[in-house]
């Protein structure tokens, strides 16, 4: 039976950075004694909750195990704060879709090769797709100056030409990536800080 003297943990929420999860939650005070937490799990196929491996832990939060790490499934957590023989009501977070939920960091520059009207650039994508999943790459860039005019090259690739640039010309870009599936746009990821590089002299 949960106590009345034992609240719910509050800000329970699911927090996801390139399809690796956890949850999280706010401790629970109490004066004398120490607090654990018991997490449980369901999927939107399957309705009975199950325990998670976070059982009685004094942490505030639960790594996801790499069987929850499932891109596509539909995830409930809950979450109960426990006291002796006492437990608080449980504190419920979902639905989870990492997919559609996860933060998708920049990718990593790895190097800049430079001509003198294009800027090639090499980069690594901040996660592996998989299968029937699509990264596109878009760069941002503008000739460094005071009227900075954007332009947007698209590439599915991990090579990046920005071409028809000025000869030693400085330009400054940063690149995001998009993830698809099933030509379906899911999720927009952060750009990279912005880099400036020069063209060279022909």
């Amino acid at each position: 039976e949960p106590s009345l003297h034992l609240p719910a943990p509050k800000g329970v929420e699911v927090y996801s950075y390139n399809f690796h999860s956890l949850l999280r939650w706010s401790p629970v005070p109490v004066q004398g004694g120490s607090v654990l937490y018991t997490v449980h799990y369901r999927t939107g196929a399957f309705p009975q909750w199950q325990q998670l491996n976070c059982t009685r832990i004094p942490q505030t939060h639960c790594v996801f195990p790499p069987l929850l790490q499932k891109r596509r499934w539909t995830l409930f957590l809950r979450v109960r704060a426990e006291l002796g023989h006492s437990t608080s009501p449980w504190a419920e977070c979902g639905p989870f879709v990492a997919e559609h939920h996860t933060i998708l960091g920049p990718p990593r520059v790895n190097s800049v090769s430079a001509s003198f009207n294009s800027l090639a650039i090499s980069v690594t994508p901040p996660f592996t797709p998989e299968r029937g999943e699509v990264l596109q790459y878009r760069v941002l860039y503008w000739e460094n100056t005071t009227r900075t005019t954007e332009k947007e090259l698209r590439e599915r690739g991990t090579l990046l030409q920005m071409g028809n640039l000025k000869e030693s010309t400085l330009y400054c870009f940063r690149v995001r990536v998009e993830l698809e599936r099933d030509d379906k746009k899911l999720l927009l990821g952060q750009p990279s800080g912005p880099e400036c590089h020069r063209t060279a002299l022909s």
